[in-house]
């Protein structure tokens, strides 16, 4: 689950420093190790994980702090909810919980009996449905599991305690039914890279040796392990595929977490298109997975994706770069043969409504489960106010598929007239846009649908826009309101510098801001915000300059002066 913590560790995915793991093996020995016991992985194993494709994470509910499932915001569970799920194409949920809330005192750690029955009758819905279930120990690993180094032989003895309960509920469950022996788990005040390797290997075997005594269906189990805070990186990989080298159990599956290259899925430092080192992280991601796990006969879920902005607020991550990035993942996933397991806090699929929140957003997650589809350089046009259009390029990637036609609501725009085609560049004409623009208001005026021999078609916003204007403002530290007239633009960063030219604000290795952490536009009251988050991290006194940066390449500055807690902005 995305948290002020789990931030720390994603970022550690896109550094991937070199740990040592020198006391459970060296990585070439724990890859040589792994393959060797890989040959003897279970086909089955294979295929139920391959089966479980494509997930979807029940989040926000069973692990919510607090009085019961609703504590964060979502309805409890229903069976009918379930079936709705599966009608959307999902054969498999993994169902986060956090039990150390609903445990007694030591020694027994006894888990309380209303809510044990409460998720055994939750997953005994979702196997009656069809679907694979995985159940595993989530909030607890930032609630005490990560006090390992200082409390081990006691959260060792709570750890043990709670999944022999776990283990004995679900003893007899179907074996579509998978256990995760921890979420994201990461250890506080360790002595480093090797005491947490070690520490890592303890949790993962202890699971393993407390579910496979529990005889009858967890004998054969399938059971989930993560690398170390479910980070794809190649010495955290290393450290998992020895455990399961030393184990020598053909039932077991790897675990990662993918919330795509960081600066992208937070829209900082720049990042606000799915580029080519965007695309390449994920690239080299999923190939190492496949390197490590898949190709050793290892089954391997991305036990959660998604974007990290997706919880910081709309917008973070323009729409139509979320959709590109989520329709790479799936075809990479399944050209590398991941599972993967769509994070869900209840923002996507809205659990009330039973419909998705984003109807294009899942449109393009399902067609990538089968095949891919063909998208664009952008999913905006824009188009001057009060100006006689000219023609407008968009560059296609076509993904192996065909653009077959161009069409504003029901019509079909006309090929030679309305636009041209000449290998992937789609040409707009003129006179097509200034028909389409001609009420001149602010704003999305048509759409384009960009239709395929494959896949979703690609929606094309044509918008009418004047240059944006930024007014005066005083405010404070706390915040600061700039009134802004968008016309018909929108926001795609803000870089802040000192008169030298080094970094203003938070994130000092960069001068792009993070959108919705350090500025958040409101374009319904024509406002751009800097809170809090901004204003710590600048220097009292200083005079500090912004630029603004907007979809259409309008770019404006505007200057900011702190003087104590009082902030002056001026329009340039």
């Amino acid at each position: 689950m995305p948290s002020s913590a789990g931030f720390t560790r994603r970022q550690a995915m896109t550094t991937s420093a070199a740990l040592a793991v020198a006391a459970l093996s060296t990585p070439s020995a724990a890859q040589a190790a792994a393959r060797s016991a890989g040959s003897a992985a279970s086909a089955s194993a294979l295929d139920v994980v391959a089966d479980m494709q494509p997930g979807w994470n029940l989040g926000n509910t069973f692990e919510a702090i607090g009085a019961d499932e609703t504590a964060w915001g979502n309805p409890r569970v229903t069976r009918a909810f379930f079936r709705r799920l599966k009608a959307q194409g999902f054969r498999s949920i993994r169902i986060p919980v956090t039990w150390g809330q609903h445990e007694g005192p030591a020694p027994a750690y006894t888990l309380d009996p209303v809510f044990l029955a409460r998720i055994k009758e939750v997953v005994d819905w979702a196997l009656a449905d069809g679907f694979h279930v995985l159940i595993n120990m989530h909030g607890d690993a930032w609630q005490w599991v990560l006090n390992m180094p200082a409390q081990h032989d006691a959260v060792l003895a709570q750890y043990t305690a709670t999944w022999q309960q776990i283990a004995a509920t679900f003893r007899d469950e179907s074996r579509r039914l998978l256990f995760e022996s921890v979420n994201e788990p990461f250890f506080s005040g360790s002595s480093g890279d090797e005491q947490n390797a070690v520490l890592m290997n303890e949790l993962n075997t202890t699971f393993h040796s407390v579910v496979r005594a529990t005889g009858g269906g967890n004998a054969d189990r399938l059971l989930v392990m993560p690398t170390l805070g479910d980070t794809p990186d190649q010495a955290k990989i290393d450290s998992l595929l020895a455990t399961f080298a030393a184990l020598d159990d053909p039932n077991l599956v790897a675990s990662v977490h993918y919330y795509s290259f960081w600066p992208f899925s937070v829209n900082l430092a720049g990042y606000t298109t799915f580029n080519a080192a965007t695309q390449q992280d994920l690239t080299d991601t999923f190939d190492l997975v496949h390197k490590a796990f898949v190709t050793n006969g290892i089954p391997a879920v991305v036990g959660e994706y998604g974007l990290l902005g997706w919880d910081s607020g709309p917008g973070t991550v323009e729409e139509g770069e979320t959709l590109k990035y989520l329709e790479y993942l799936g075809h990479y996933a399944r050209y590398r043969g991941l599972t993967t397991m769509l994070w869900d806090n209840g923002s996507r699929f809205n659990r009330r409504t039973m419909q998705w929140n984003d109807p294009s957003l899942y449109a393009q997650i399902r067609s990538s489960w089968t095949g891919r589809s063909g998208t664009a350089s952008t999913d905006q046009l824009f188009v001057p106010k009060g100006r006689t259009p000219a023609d407008a390029t968009i560059t296609l990637n076509l993904n192996g598929t065909r653009l077959t036609r161009v069409d504003v609501g029901t019509r079909h725009l006309i090929r030679g007239v309305d636009y041209t085609l000449s290998g992937s560049t789609l040409t707009i004409a003129a006179a097509t846009l200034g028909r389409l623009t001609a009420s001149q208001a602010h704003g999305t005026n048509a759409v384009l649908s960009l239709r395929f021999t494959d896949g979703t078609p690609w929606a094309v916003n044509v918008i009418t826009y004047d240059k944006p204007v930024l007014t005066s403002a005083m405010g404070t530290t706390a915040s600061l309101v700039i009134p802004t007239a968008f016309n018909g633009d929108k926001l795609a960063t803000m870089e802040a510098v000192y008169a030298d030219g080094s970094p203003a604000g938070p994130q000092s290795w960069t001068t792009y801001k993070q959108f919705n952490v350090a500025f958040t536009p409101d374009y319904t009251a024509g406002t751009i915000t800097l809170p809090t988050a901004f204003f710590s991290d600048v220097t009292d006194g200083a005079a500090v300059t912004l630029t603004f940066y907007f979809w259409s390449g309008t770019r404006l500055t505007y200057t900011l002066t702190r003087s104590g807690t009082a902030v002056t902005g001026t329009s340039a």
